[in-house]
C-alpha cells in the first residue's frame, strides 16, 4: 500500500491501495496529479480528484503554475493551461504534433517551467513552448512574449533542468557543457557577477562549474539546486550540493544572494555517501539521502518544511522521516515539492516482478545462447527462449533483429534488448523500428508463464525431487528468484542431472504456493490456505522465510486465509 505525507496548508495523510502503486507526483499551484504505475493519473483540482482522459500510455506528468502536461509511452506530450491552449485551457492538445519538421516529434522527455514547457526530442534537440516574458525561451521577450506552437532552442542535448515555479531554464548539451537563460533577478542562473541582468536573453554557458558529473539540476523561482558526483577514480563516488540564488532560500546561510553555484556545506551531509533525490518548489528545496535523512531548507511560510516554526531556514535542517512500516529501506521513499507544499511518498519493496528479475538478468551470459553483432563488431548475447516468445516465435523476427541490431551502437543494442525483455519504451525511436517484430500485446509476465508451462521445452531446466514426485522449473526464471532472495532458495548440485532435493520439508500446501510464486506475482483463488500453512511459512523454513523477505505476498497469504475463513 502506497502512504503519501503531504507537508504544508491542511496537511494531510493519505493512502492508496497496491493496484494503484504511485510512481510519480507532480505538484503545481493549483492542481497536482498522481500518476501510478499502471499508467493512469488522477489530478486533483481544488480537492476533487478527476481521472485523466488520455488513451495513451502515461509516462511523466507535470504541474506548474497554471499549466499541466503528460508525456506518453509513445513519445507524444499533452498539455493544457492558458499559456499552450488559451481558447480553451481545460482541454489536452497533442503539443508534439505542433513541431514542424515531423522528424521529431518523438518526445524523450520533457520538463515545465511556471509558464512554459520544454520537450527534449529523440534526436537530442530541444524545443520550447509557452510563456516568453523572462526570456526563459531563449529570445528577446520585448519582441516574442509567448508561442503556442515549439521554437528551437537548441540541438546535442543531453538533459534539460527547470521547475515548476521558475522562468528560467538549464540545457546541458552533449559535450556535458551547461547552458541557461531566463530570470536571472538573484542570480539563479549561476553565471557570476559579471552577468546581473533580470533577464538573460540567450541561452548562455554557466562558467565556473564544480568539477564532476552533472546529476541533476532543480529551479525554484528564485535559486537553484545541482547536485554533482565526483568521478574521481580514486575515490568512491561522492554526491555534493550547489546552490545559487536568493539568500533567504539557496541553504548557504548567506545574507545576500549568491551569483554562483556554490557548495552547501553541513554536517548533515557528512557521512552521506548518497544524495538520492532533491526537489525544489517555489522557495524551498527537499533533500533525501542514503542514510535515511530528510533534509530541507528554505521558506517555511506554509509549514512545508514539515515543522511548526514559519520562519525561512536559511542552513540545511533534518525534518523527521514519517515512521512507516518497512521503512529501514529508504530507496522506497520519494519527494515532490510543489509550489507551497511537500509531498513523502512511500511504498513497501513490491513483489518482485518478472519483468523486473528478467531486466537485471539479461546480461547474465551464462544463461545466454544466441549473439548479435553491433555496428562496431562488439558482441551482444541474449537468450533465445524468451526471444522466441518475445518474437511472435518466428525465426524470420530473429533474423530482422539481428539486421536492426547490425545497425546500431552497443548503446542502442542494450536499449532494444530492454524494451524486448520488458514493456518498457526506453527509447521512443528506436522502439518504433522494432515494434513490428515484438509481440506486443503480450505481457513478459505472460510470456514468461508460457515458458515456465511449456511441457516439452527441455532448455537448461532444474528437476526438484520430491516424495517420488519431479517438478519441473526453467532454471532462468529460478536463478532470477534465487538472486534476489537470497537463502530463500535452493543449493544447485554439482552432478549433471540439475536435481534440486532441498525441498523435502514443505508441505505439499505450501510448495503449491512456492511453485505458483516463482512465476507469478499472485496466489491461485484454488489454493487453500490453512492455519498451519500461516505457521509453517511464519515460522520460516530458512529457505522459505516470507515473513522476512518478502512482507507483501505474507500479508496477502494472511488476508486470503481471513476471506475464505
Amino acid at each position: 500500500m502506497n502512504e503519501i505525507i503531504f507537508f504544508g496548508e491542511n496537511a494531510l495523510q493519505f493512502k492508496f491501495e497496491n493496484e494503484k502503486q504511485i510512481k510519480q507526483i507532480a505538484s503545481g499551484f493549483f492542481s497536482t496529479i498522481f500518476l501510478f504505475k499502471n499508467g493512469k493519473a488522477i489530478e486533483y483540482l481544488t480537492g476533487n480528484p478527476k481521472k485523466i482522459q488520455i488513451e495513451e500510455n502515461i509516462q511523466k506528468v507535470t504541474s506548474a503554475f497554471r499549466n499541466e502536461a503528460i508525456l506518453t509511452k509513445e513519445g507524444n506530450v499533452f498539455a493544457k493551461g492558458r499559456d499552450i491552449n488559451p481558447n480553451n485551457p481545460n482541454e489536452f492538445i497533442n503539443i508534439s504534433l505542433l513541431i514542424e519538421d515531423t522528424n521529431d516529434r518523438i518526445i524523450q522527455d520533457f520538463v515545465s517551467g511556471r509558464n512554459s514547457f520544454y520537450l527534449l526530442t529523440s534526436n537530442q534537440i530541444v524545443y520550447g513552448i509557452g510563456s516568453n516574458e523572462y526570456c526563459q525561451l531563449g529570445f528577446d521577450s520585448i519582441t516574442f512574449k509567448k508561442t503556442e506552437k515549439p521554437i528551437l532552442m537548441m540541438k546535442n542535448v543531453s538533459k534539460i533542468f527547470s521547475g515548476n515555479a521558475s522562468n528560467h531554464v538549464f540545457i546541458l548539451n552533449s559535450n556535458q557543457e551547461l547552458f541557461g537563460c531566463g530570470y536571472n533577478n538573484s542570480g539563479q542562473l549561476g553565471l557570476g557577477e559579471s552577468r546581473k541582468e533580470t533577464k538573460i536573453q540567450k541561452l548562455t554557458k554557466i562558467q565556473n562549474i564544480p568539477k564532476g558529473k552533472i546529476i541533476d539540476i532543480k529551479c525554484g523561482y528564485t535559486h537553484s539546486v545541482m547536485l554533482i558526483e565526483n568521478e574521481n577514480e580514486n575515490e568512491n563516488p561522492k554526491r555534493k550540493l550547489y546552490s545559487c540564488g536568493n539568500y533567504k532560500y539557496n541553504g548557504l546561510g548567506k545574507y545576500r544572494s549568491i551569483l554562483e553555484f556554490t557548495e552547501i556545506k553541513s554536517s548533515l551531509f557528512e557521512n552521506d555517501n548518497n544524495i538520492i533525490e532533491i526537489s525544489c518548489g517555489r522557495d524551498h528545496t527537499l533533500i533525501l539521502t542514503s542514510n535515511s535523512k530528510l533534509i530541507g531548507f528554505g521558506d517555511n511560510s506554509n509549514s512545508q518544511l514539515g515543522n511548526k516554526k514559519l520562519n525561512p531556514e536559511k542552513i540545511p535542517i533534518q525534518i523527521e522521516l514519517p515512521k512507516l512500516r518497512f521503512n529501514d529501506d529508504i530507496s522506497n521513499y520519494h519527494i515532490s515539492c510543489g509550489f507551497n507544499r511537500s509531498f513523502i511518498y512511500y511504498y513497501p519493496n513490491p513483489f518482485s516482478n518478472l519483468e523486473e528479475d528478467l531486466i537485471k538478468l539479461f546480461r547474465r551470459k551464462e544463461f545466454c545462447d544466441i549473439s548479435f553483432k553491433t555496428e562496431n563488431g562488439e558482441i551482444i548475447e541474449a537468450h533465445k527462449l524468451i526471444l522466441k516468445y518475445r518474437l511472435n516465435k518466428n525465426q524470420n523476427q530473429i533474423e530482422k533483429l539481428q539486421e536492426i541490431i547490425s545497425n546500431k551502437s552497443i548503446k542502442e543494442s542494450n536499449q532494444i534488448f530492454e524494451m524486448i525483455y520488458s514493456n518498457r519504451i526506453i527509447n521512443p525511436k528506436l522502439y518504433s523500428e522494432i515494434k513490428e517484430i515484438i509481440n506486443s500485446n503480450e505481457k513478459i509476465e505472460e510470456t514468461m508463464k508460457r515458458i515456465y508451462l511449456n511441457e516439452n521445452e527441455n532448455e537448461k531446466d532444474f528437476i526438484i525431487e520430491r516424495k517420488e514426485k519431479q517438478y519441473k522449473f526453467p532454471k532462468l526464471i529460478l536463478i532470477m528468484r534465487s538472486e534476489l532472495y537470497r537463502g530463500m532458495f535452493l543449493s544447485v548440485t554439482n552432478d549433471t542431472s540439475n536435481k534440486v532435493t532441498d525441498y523435502s520439508e514443505l508441505s505439499n500446501k505450501s510448495f503449491q504456493i512456492f511453485e505458483y510464486w516463482i512465476y507469478s506475482n499472485q496466489i491461485k483463488d484454488e489454493i487453500q490456505i490453512t492455519q498451519e500453512i500461516i505457521n509453517e511459512l511464519e515460522t520460516g523454513i530458512d529457505y522459505f522465510q516470507l515473513n522476512q523477505t518478502n512482507p507483501n505476498l505474507f500479508d496477502l497469504l494472511i488476508r486470503k486465509f481471513k476471506n475464505q475463513n
